[in-house]
C-alpha cells in the first residue's frame, strides 16, 4: 500500500479543525448563560438535544436555552456570577465526539465571590450541518459520589 501523505494532513487537518470547534462550543456556554442569552445556550444543542444536573433533565434545544430565563439563574446573574468551563479532554469518533471538562461557578454575595458549585461534565456531540452541536451533556457535582467520577472517563 502506497502511503498517501496529503490524504493523511487532511485527516490530520479536519481532526484539528473538529478540537478546535469543539473548544469553541464549550468554551462558549459560560458567557452565554452569564449573560442569559437563551437563544445562544439553545444554539450549542442539537434541536433534539439533552442536558442533565442534579436530579433534572431538559430536552430539546429551547428547553435547555429557557434555563437561563428561570427566575433562579436570573437572580445569579443579577448578584454577579460566572459559569467557568475547563479545557476539555475530546474523543473524536468520525461525526460523532465526546469530551469531558469540569466546571466551576462562582456566585458573588454582594461582598465577595464564592465557589458556590464543582462539577464534572460528559458531553456528547454531533457534527451538524452548521457545526458542531450537543446531542446530551452530563453535569454532576463533584462531591464525592462516584457518579461524578465516572463522567470524567472518555
Amino acid at each position: 500500500m502506497t502511503p498517501d501523505p496529503v490524504g493523511d494532513v487532511e485527516r490530520r487537518l479536519r481532526a484539528v479543525e473538529d478540537e478546535l470547534a469543539i473548544f469553541r462550543l464549550i468554551a462558549s456556554y459560560g458567557p452565554a448563560v452569564d449573560t442569559g442569552t437563551a437563544g445562544a445556550v439553545a444554539g450549542l444543542w442539537d434541536e433534539a438535544g439533552s442536558y442533565t444536573f442534579d436530579t433534572t433533565t431538559l430536552t430539546g434545544a429551547d428547553n435547555v436555552g429557557d434555563l437561563v430565563t428561570s427566575d433562579e439563574h436570573q437572580s445569579y446573574i443579577a448578584q454577579g456570577c460566572a459559569h467557568i468551563l475547563s479545557l476539555p479532554r475530546i474523543t473524536l469518533d468520525g461525526d460523532q465526539a465526546t469530551a469531558v471538562n469540569y466546571s466551576r461557578l462562582y456566585r458573588h454575595d454582594g461582598t465577595t465571590w464564592f465557589v458556590a458549585r464543582v462539577s464534572a461534565n460528559h458531553w456528547h456531540l454531533a457534527r451538524a450541518e452548521n457545526g458542531w452541536a450537543v446531542l446530551s451533556r452530563h453535569n454532576s457535582l463533584l462531591n464525592g459520589a462516584e457518579a461524578a467520577r465516572a463522567l470524567l472517563q472518555p
